[in-house]
Order: structure tokens, then C-alpha cells, then sequence
């Protein structure tokens, strides 16, 4: 069974690709389409272009991560493959925005792609390592709870159509999911104290700026790191018929509070990140 490291742009994953080597690595790029959002280097966005075959304009997650996967892959001395499917405009243009409660962003923007990849690529079931750390026993036990009897995960895909002209779906064995750094007792002090004297930029915190996921605080913080990613956040809900990303607070409503006081991002947790690096 091939074994595959999924790299999700932060330096848990980046330290399971470097201290556990893998036949494959890949990386899943969430990508926009909104012009706001344009990725300011022209040299790395047509390079990024060559690496999916896809436009690439720019991102919904830190800009640095494009430059986290190209060190990275340097410093490890393997390819990193990249993927791509939707980017998030086409998702939410499709019908309401993902929220807590239906999370399919992960979904269509993460699984998908990486799936598809390997559909093509590898095509037979996976050994699929997942940087959950010592102390996320309890996000692996959610996971492996989802496998079947033969201790695989299933995936919904369709590869072709019917005679109606409709998708074909099938439920596909493809990952064994596995978790290196709960088997091996690694922490986050581990991690941080890895990276501190290597040559690989990190963002402060991974996934999109604007997840759901984080603490409206931290929402209000990203924005003023992120102006225009995050009011492409507050101008989806202002769609009709879009529904909103959370149910207590408009994102827009965050974006005109005013922080009572100066915070850190040392105050969050990746509990605050959304958990999205597959």
C-alpha cells in the first residue's frame, strides 16, 4: 500500500512531511476568483498556474502559504504535489454558504481535489498520513470511526455518466487514514521548536482568514491583516438567497466592531483555525 502525506500549509503537516517520508505529498490550494483577492506576485502565480493547470488569481488563506509550499518542498527534497478543484466563488455560487453545521467547504475545496488526484495518479487504497499531534486523539478517533470493515474510508465520486446523461456515483475504498505524531507522542512544542532555525516561512495561523470556525475576534484581528479577503467574506452573506456563515454574528457586523484592546495571535488555538487542513 503507497503511503501519501496530506500538507495543508502549517507546520504540523510540514513536520510530518519532513521527519516522515511518504511515496506522494499534496497539497490542496483553496483558490478565488475575485480580483480584490489577486495574489501580488506575478513570477509565483504563474508559477502556481503550471502547478495545478488551472488560472490561478489568488487565495482565500494567507498569501505566505504559496511560498510555504515552495520552500517546503525544497526543504524536504520531494515534489509536492498541488491540487485544485472549484474555487470558492464557484462553490458558493452554486447555493448557500457553508456554515458549523454543513461544512462541505472542506469538502469541495480540499477532499475533492486530493481524491481526484489520486484517482488518477494512484488509483488503488492509500495509506493517507494525517498531521494530528499527540495530544488530537480525539479528532483520529472521529475519523476512524468513518472507516468500513476492511478499515478504509469511503469517498461519493462519479467518473462517468449514465445513459440519461446523468453522474454515475460510486462509493470508493481509497485512504487508510494513519496518524504519525499520536503513534509517536509529538506535541506542539515539538513542532514549534523543529521550525524555529529552518528556512520555511509559516503564516500565523493556516486556513482561510475568514473561517467560520474562528472566534469573532479572531475574525476582526484577520481583517486587519486581510482587508479585502475578508470583505469578500461579509459581501457573501449580503447576497440573497446566500444565507450567512455563522448564525450568531454577520461577518460584516465583525468587520465594523472595533477591538477593545490589542490581541495577539498567541491568544487563539488551532481550535480557532477550522481544522481544514485535510
Amino acid at each position: 500500500m503507497k503511503k501519501v502525506t496530506s500538507i495543508s500549509g502549517g507546520k504540523t503537516s510540514a513536520y510530518l512531511a519532513a521527519n516522515y517520508p511518504s511515496d506522494f505529498n499534496v497539497f490542496a490550494l483553496v483558490r478565488t476568483s475575485d480580483l480584490s483577492c489577486k495574489y501580488p506576485d506575478e513570477f509565483l502565480r504563474k508559477k502556481v498556474e503550471d502547478r495545478i493547470q488551472k488560472p490561478f488569481i489568488g487565495t482565500l488563506e494567507d498569501d505566505l502559504i504559496i511560498q510555504t509550499i515552495f520552500e517546503l518542498e525544497q526543504f524536504i527534497g520531494k515534489e509536492i504535489h498541488w491540487v485544485s478543484g472549484l474555487t470558492y466563488n464557484e462553490l458558493v455560487q452554486k447555493g448557500y454558504l457553508p456554515n458549523k453545521m454543513k461544512r462541505f467547504c472542506t469538502t469541495f475545496l480540499k477532499i475533492d481535489p486530493i481524491f481526484y488526484w489520486w484517482a488518477e495518479m494512484i488509483g488503488e487504497p492509500i495509506e493517507m498520513q494525517l498531521g494530528f499531534r499527540a495530544n488530537e486523539m480525539s479528532r483520529a478517533n472521529r475519523m476512524l470511526e468513518k472507516v468500513n470493515e476492511n478499515g478504509l474510508l469511503e469517498y461519493k465520486a462519479t467518473f462517468e455518466k449514465n445513459k440519461r446523461g446523468q453522474n454515475k456515483w460510486e462509493e470508493v475504498e481509497w485512504q487508510a487514514p494513519c496518524f504519525p505524531l499520536i503513534e509517536n507522542r509529538i506535541f506542539k512544542t515539538d513542532i514549534e521548536k523543529y521550525w524555529a532555525d529552518k528556512p520555511v516561512p509559516f503564516a500565523r495561523l493556516n486556513n482561510c482568514v475568514g473561517c467560520f470556525h474562528r472566534n469573532p475576534i479572531l475574525l476582526r484581528k484577520m481583517y486587519e491583516g486581510h482587508p479585502n479577503k475578508m470583505e469578500w467574506f461579509a459581501k457573501q452573506e449580503e447576497i440573497e438567497g446566500r444565507g450567512n456563515w455563522r448564525s450568531d454574528v454577520a461577518y460584516r457586523k465583525i468587520i465594523n466592531s472595533n477591538l477593545q484592546q490589542e490581541i495577539s495571535f498567541d491568544e487563539f488555538t488551532e481550535c480557532d483555525s477550522g481544522y481544514c487542513g485535510f
